[in-house]
């Protein structure tokens, strides 16, 4: 009986429900918001050829926003949020009836998507629409997806292409007043650094105002060489400024300015290069520093394996340089090392690379510019990846070889000691474990920082190793400079010279490596060849035994890294 009497209930309400549909001449399943629902979704993944804004994105040698989402993301797994919002023009077809007749979706695309099949959330401009202003209905959209991105602790990959939420002087005419210019979303992108949820970005277009400082607030951003350029304000609000006529998107802010400068981090040939480096850099990192280690991944590259090559890669004379690059990519899997930063602050290489499959930070010194001395952007760009692994959890390997900071009246005019000391800032307020190759010199104040930031240091020294408080050019000049002048009067240039070069005998002789071992001033000289069995055994330990600590601490509020 019970059951009878549901039926009837049932039977009832359904009864009532086709009466009302009936009377309101609405089909009882929705098909009418439903086919609203498909007609916009169309409308917005369809290109329109004959829109002024195609037409121009076509002509600058761009992709579509959705060809974009094509290319970079894994096959069918975009799942757009905001898929209806934009403009819509709606006719009045009957009672309480409407159809839409015309559509402007949002210039901003969002969703999520896979890479290499791993969540992210994607925000992606399309600058044939309106050219990515305020007014093209993202803002709110924006922020949405940097809440989302903070509740989740999912990567966020930025595709910027225009002023990304940034207003034009026709908003004004359309909203009849003036509004102070908020940047609300940087409340959540602020949280997301420092928490270590990865953000990048790639400019795909010009990056203008808010959308270049998006892009550029990333932990990582690249630029597509033949489409990409990046400025506060465009061509001719600098002309009215500043009188600058003429200039190019490219003369403005291109990326022979921003890849050289440290603006941004990386340059890449064209769009599919800047994807592809958005996929190899997460493959580094985790979704969520604060909660996450980085991703270890399968190795078969032998953690024991030797390179007898590098037992003569230094020179024997001191004053000759070599390539370090080398040096990195021998020790580290193979094929793993990405650079970060290649065309700025060139006297320094810092990048991330793997260790039996376990993502490290890469710092070393480039010899081959200014004798690979520390200038201020060489100690910018080492600080910013020592952030970066710090709120990602990323161990760092450090090859050595360091004269000191950079000296001279360029250095001095640069505000290296400045910038040098902020990198001592970093060197010392950030936790995440650091292991020392000295390859050869470490010296000064630079090599003192770099060495001893952590308490105990964790290091080896090949047995080129050469340190102290000055190199021995210039520091023998300093150290005996009345003695050496006494000769000189005694028996002239000639005479000078022989003491001088007495005095390089006996340093050299008592800097042997050795001696300082003798003496603990060093822990241990390690076969070169050896090298990559030692930082491999080392970053094993890190991932199996202190990591699971560091996350813990971190999860407790004990440790709180900070990127920006």
């Amino acid at each position: 009986m019970p059951d009878e009497k549901n039926t009837s209930k049932n039977s009832r309400a359904t009864k009532r429900l086709r009466q009302v549909s009936n009377h309101l001449n609405l089909p009882p399943d929705y098909a009418d918001v439903r086919a609203h629902i498909s007609t916009l979704k169309s409308v917005a993944a369809t290109p329109d050829p004959s829109r002024r804004g195609y037409i121009r994105q076509k002509q600058a040698g761009k992709l579509w926003v959705r060809e974009r989402l094509e290319h970079l993301l894994d096959a069918n797994s975009f799942e757009e949020i905001g898929s209806l919002s934009g403009k819509v023009t709606w006719e009045k077809t009957g009672p309480i009836r409407e159809k839409p007749v015309s559509f402007t979706p949002s210039n901003n695309v969002q969703g999520f998507g896979k890479l290499r099949g791993r969540k992210i959330l994607l925000t992606a401009d399309d600058f044939s629409l309106r050219g990515g202003h305020a007014d093209g209905s993202l803002t709110a959209k924006t922020i949405h997806g940097e809440k989302l991105a903070l509740a989740l602790k999912v990567p966020v990959v930025k595709l910027v292409d225009g002023s990304s939420g940034g207003g034009s002087v026709t908003t004004i005419r359309k909203e009849g007043w003036s509004y102070l210019p908020y940047v609300p979303m940087f409340h959540q992108v602020i949280r997301q650094l420092n928490e270590g949820i990865p953000n990048v970005g790639a400019v795909l277009g010009p990056a203008i105002g808010l959308g270049a400082a998006r892009v550029t607030t990333c932990h990582f951003s690249v630029m597509a060489a033949d489409v990409g350029s990046l400025f506060n304000a465009g061509p001719e609000v600098v002309k009215g400024a500043t009188f600058e006529e003429e200039l190019s998107f490219q003369d403005l802010g291109g990326p022979m300015i921003h890849c050289t400068n440290g603006t941004i981090d990386n340059m890449a040939a064209n769009e599919a290069e800047c994807f592809e480096q958005l996929r190899t850099v997460l493959t580094y990192l985790p979704n969520c520093g604060r909660y996450n280690p980085p991703p270890v991944t399968p190795c078969d590259d032998p953690e024991d394996r030797e390179d007898e090559a590098l037992r003569s890669i230094i020179p024997r004379k001191q004053t000759r340089m070599y390539n370090p690059w080398t040096i990195i990519r021998s020790v580290v899997d193979r094929d793993s090392f990405f650079e970060i930063g290649a065309l700025w602050g060139r006297t320094a290489i810092s990048g991330l690379a793997r260790l039996g499959g376990r993502p490290v930070g890469v710092i070393s010194l480039n010899c081959e510019v200014n004798s690979g001395a520390l200038d201020a952007s060489g100690s910018q760009k080492l600080a910013r990846l020592l952030k970066l692994c710090d709120v990602m959890n990323l161990p760092v390997l450090q090859f050595i070889d360091v004269p000191g900071y950079a000296i001279g009246t360029v250095a001095e005019r640069t505000a290296t000691m400045r910038w040098g000391i902020e990198l001592a800032k970093t060197y010392f307020s950030t936790t995440t474990p650091i292991f020392n190759v000295i390859t050869r010199r470490a010296y000064g104040v630079a090599g003192g920082v770099m060495l001893g930031a952590r308490d105990p240091v964790v290091q080896v020294a090949w047995p080129s190793g050469q340190w102290g408080s000055l190199p021995l050019e210039g520091g023998i000049e300093v150290g005996h400079r009345h003695e050496l002048r006494e000769a000189e009067q005694q028996g002239g240039v000639w005479k000078k010279k022989e003491r001088y070069d007495e005095l390089e005998e006996e340093y050299r002789r008592l800097m042997n490596p050795v001696r300082t071992a003798n003496a603990f001033g060093v822990e241990e000289i390690i076969d070169p060849k050896d090298t990559r069995g030692v930082v491999c055994s080392w970053a094993r330990h890190i991932y199996e035994v202190l990591m699971p600590i560091r996350l813990a601490e971190r999860a407790a509020g004990r440790i709180v890294p900070v990127f920006s």
